[in-house]
């Protein structure tokens, strides 16, 4: 079986990171995959909405780092950047639905959905400076911007994890669910968003975002050069090889 299904049910097309072994990291196909589904529902004037949702257990725990230091991203042609760009600007409605780990990408992506639904399992990470990396996805501006800046250091600097509640206190997700009934709510509301007028939708869409969306671009533009060079540099080698060697990294001997 996939490790993204991609399922129509009527009008919603449901993208669902199926690789629950690994929780849900991602890799360069599976990238290429979510990509695919993104362009077919895009394209397919019958889809009018679009579920992202994993299963109980994770939502996305971020890239695999074994997978990522096999095929690394060489520029931001890369499916990883590919697909961050496309939840920018996808015409459509996205809304995604959060159980347990949603680490890195996992979150950072979760400004570009139009509705967000969460289960109190849900448990939302960036550890970039952890991995020796930067942001990515513009979150150096989507997360000050919902967050304010001192929460944004301690989430992106710190790599503090966060649960549901504070989530929802910060405005990155709609609601809580119970889990049994996370999928379910998220299906309905993708539904009434499907069954609304379709030009409507997708200008009131575009206008809601138009006001921060050029930010976050112009953000996401300064990470990926940075990102690029972090990945290629020897804070992220110590910082895959003690992930590979099951141990902590140790930053404290390298230079400034």
């Amino acid at each position: 079986m996939s490790d993204i299904l991609i399922e129509p049910h009527g009008s919603v097309l449901h993208l669902i990171m199926n690789r629950p072994q690994k929780k849900n990291a991602l890799t360069l196909e599976m990238y290429q995959t979510l990509l695919g589904g993104l362009a077919q529902a895009a394209g397919d004037a019958q889809i009018r909405c679009v579920l992202l949702h994993g299963g109980n257990e994770a939502f996305t725990a971020g890239n695999d780092l074994r997978d990522f230091a096999l095929h690394p991203p060489e520029d931001t042609s890369a499916p990883a950047f590919q697909f961050m760009h496309s939840m920018m600007y996808f015409p459509k409605p996205i809304v995604a639905a959060v159980a347990g780990v949603a680490v890195g990408i996992g979150t950072t992506i979760l400004p570009y959905c139009d509705l967000v639904y969460a289960a109190e399992s849900a448990r939302f990470q960036m550890p970039f400076v952890d991995l020796g990396l930067v942001p990515e996805a513009g979150s150096t501006f989507t997360m000050p911007f919902l967050l304010g800046p001192h929460k944004a250091a301690e989430y992106l600097l710190l790599g503090t994890p966060f649960g549901a509640a504070e989530a929802l206190q910060m405005g990155l997700i709609n609601a809580i669910v119970p889990a049994a009934e996370l999928i379910p709510r998220a299906t309905e509301v993708a539904e009434q968003l499907a069954n609304k007028a379709p030009n409507a939708l997708r200008h009131t869409k575009q206008l809601l975002r138009q006001s921060w969306l050029d930010w976050a671009e112009e953000a996401h533009g300064r990470e990926a050069p940075l990102f690029l060079e972090a990945l290629r540099g020897p804070e992220s080698q110590e910082a895959l090889s003690a992930f590979l060697a099951k141990r902590p990294p140790d930053f404290r001997k390298l230079g400034a």
